[in-house]
């Protein structure tokens, strides 16, 4: 956390849909940051140490998907809670990393804001 707000980073190649998401996290309150690909989220979370949650798409250019990311990230930093978005798969969420949701798009704005809360909500451990 920053401030005492969460900090979210959202993984998003397509730049409106970025925006969106980053609308929907600053709206709810909290630090939005952004990456374009997984290659890109992954330098972010190496430069820094307060990302609480990554909001991802699946499908993505680069040398991973949406779904190595997240695994990805719950091997190198356990913490941090995942959410994870596709418009082209419908994912079991078993096949993500413990703890994550997974929301089809479109999602509504409301069920990403309350997931987050209750991930966020949980502490260290989902």
């Amino acid at each position: 956390m920053k401030d005492g707000r969460a900090v979210v980073l959202v993984v998003e190649d397509n730049t409106l849909i970025r925006m969106g998401a980053v609308r929907i996290v600053q709206a709810a309150g909290y630090e939005a940051l952004e990456a374009q690909d997984a290659d890109e989220a992954i330098r972010t979370m190496e430069s820094r140490d307060d990302i609480d949650l990554v909001f991802t798409d699946v499908q993505m250019p680069g040398s991973m998907d949406g779904i190595k990311l997240a695994h990805y990230i719950r091997n190198r930093w356990p913490p941090v809670k995942l959410v994870v978005a596709s418009g082209m798969e419908i994912l079991e969420e078993s096949s993500l990393p413990t703890g994550s949701r997974f929301f089809p798009k479109p999602y509504q704005d409301h069920a990403i804001t309350d997931a987050m809360a209750v991930l966020l909500a949980a502490g260290s451990t989902v």
